[in-house]
């Protein structure tokens, strides 16, 4: 039973399909070649006793002439060589006159079926010679008949010739190519069984390699064999993947720890405020006091839930855009307002640039938190004295919003991975979040169809360009309304 299904399982195998496959396919071109051969070599067999057939034609009509008592056979009968190659022409042949009367036949020829009259006259008619095969019981016999005239008188005139030791070579070549065919086909399936083994060990090493994976050693990497096939380009695939595998868990521990911290602080608050409320507390004042501090952990707290659970719904696609004319320049203007406070409290210039009107198909929300998050960043990176500076612009098919900083800048390698989730520059702060800001950047663009990038220089600053695709006509209609609003009493 185990054997049984051991062998179920082989046949199932890649490597046996392959070979199997390679083994019909060589079977096949074998059948194909054979028949091919086959079918040349009897051709040519044909051709030349086709041509053999012309010359005794040829010879007959040098050898036969008519008398007065009809036609005969005229040759040396001394000469062995006339006597031999009249005696060859005589064992398959007839003669007739122009009705189909039989002058002269031979016995053979009667065996093989004389030719009837109607076949005789429309032959002669035509005037054309005629090739065909004849048998006599199973034997084959390739005949040459025509018209033969000799003093005036029309003959038919058929010459034969047996083709029993060309058919015996040409079922010869058939049987030993037949019998051979099994030992050939015997050592390609070794040869096929061997070669998919072969082409198949990269993919058992990356099987391999695969089942030895765990979370502790996901920088395992699969050594390319420098063939440049798709192999090599299967290898370099899963390589790649590992790194990202591994770039991934990285973070998600990180953030693991990032968030534990985060948690832990506001908790560790929350405790200790409700501690001093209840054990220290005298006055109404004091138990305000303590309250107020919690409500505000507590409000940390739900930030960073609404936070993770907004990231939870973007990644299953929960979240979905509720998409409207949005006036995306008032709604700038009034982010940067929001912002002008914590900008002047950190030193920071905080400025706009926008037209007038700008609409474009978007979700209010998820815009407004793209922009907000944009300057959080800028503001909280930039050191006093800096500036910060928002462009909008209007062009025919999209809409680019610019936000410009004078901050640290972020080094080159970062750059890359600043928008996957739960990256954080090393060298940022822990208390400035948890890197989930830009993440939700990136989300919040592609939903909309648009595209971001990013310039920046360590020490200089930083520059993000978001482009979105602009509404039909809705600027043009914004403008028009207000137009009509300002015109009205």
């Amino acid at each position: 039973m185990r054997l049984t299904g051991n062998l179920w399982q082989a046949t199932r195998s890649l490597r046996f399909r392959l070979a199997l496959s390679y083994v019909l396919f060589f079977t096949i071109c074998m059948l194909v070649i054979g028949g091919f051969f086959r079918w040349t070599l009897q051709g040519i067999i044909q051709g030349e006793v086709d041509d053999a057939l012309e010359e005794e034609w040829g010879a007959a009509k040098g050898y036969l002439q008519v008398v007065a008592y009809g036609p005969d056979w005229f040759y040396d009968a001394y000469d062995p060589e006339e006597s031999f190659i009249v005696s060859r022409l005589q064992r398959v042949f007839l003669l007739t006159d122009a009705n189909g009367k039989p002058v002269m036949r031979s016995p053979v020829y009667d065996a093989i079926g004389v030719d009837s009259p109607t076949e005789i006259r429309s032959i002669l008619q035509s005037g054309k010679p005629m090739l065909r095969t004849k048998y006599d019981n199973g034997e084959p016999y390739r005949i040459r008949s025509g018209k033969w005239v000799d003093k005036n008188q029309v003959f038919y005139m058929a010459v034969g010739k047996s083709m029993a030791e060309d058919e015996h070579i040409l079922g010869r070549f058939t049987r030993d190519y037949f019998l051979m065919l099994p030992a050939v086909l015997l050592l390609g399936s070794v040869f096929g069984w061997y070669v998919a083994g072969r082409a198949l060990d990269p993919l058992n090493s990356v099987s391999r390699t695969a089942q030895r994976i765990t979370s502790s050693n996901l920088n395992t990497q699969i050594r390319p064999r420098g063939a440049g096939d798709e192999l090599d380009h299967l290898i370099e695939t899963f390589n790649a993947m590992m790194d990202r595998l591994n770039r991934s868990f990285e973070q998600i521990r990180q953030f693991s720890t990032d968030v534990s911290h985060e948690l832990r602080t506001p908790l560790t608050v929350i405790r200790g405020q409700l501690e001093v409320a209840l054990f220290t507390a005298k006055t109404p004042e004091q138990y305000r006091e303590a309250m107020e501090n919690a409500l505000e952990e507590v409000e940390r707290l739900s930030s960073i839930v609404r936070a993770l659970l907004l990231l939870s719904q973007s990644e299953t696609g929960q979240l979905v855009l509720q998409k409207t004319g949005v006036d995306l320049a008032e709604t700038v203007r009034d982010i940067v307002d929001q912002f002008q406070i914590p900008a002047e409290g950190q030193g920071v210039e905080l400025t706009s640039q926008t037209p007038d009107h700008c609409v474009a198909p978007a979700d209010r929300i998820q815009f407004e938190r793209l922009v907000s998050n944009l300057l959080s960043n800028a503001v909280k990176y930039t050191p006093a004295g800096g500036k910060v500076k928002v462009t909008l612009a209007s062009l025919p098919e999209q809409v680019r919003l610019v936000v410009e900083d004078t901050g640290a800048g972020i080094a080159a390698e970062h750059v890359p991975h600043i928008f996957e989730r739960f990256y954080r520059v090393p060298s940022a702060e822990p208390e400035k979040g948890l890197g989930l800001g830009l993440s939700f950047v990136a989300w919040i663009v592609k939903a909309h169809g648009g595209t971001i990038h990013v310039d920046s220089e360590v020490g200089v600053g930083t520059r993000f360009t978001v482009t979105l695709p602009a509404g039909e006509n809705g600027t043009r209609r914004l403008a028009s309304e207000a137009a009509e609003r300002e015109v009205a009493p």
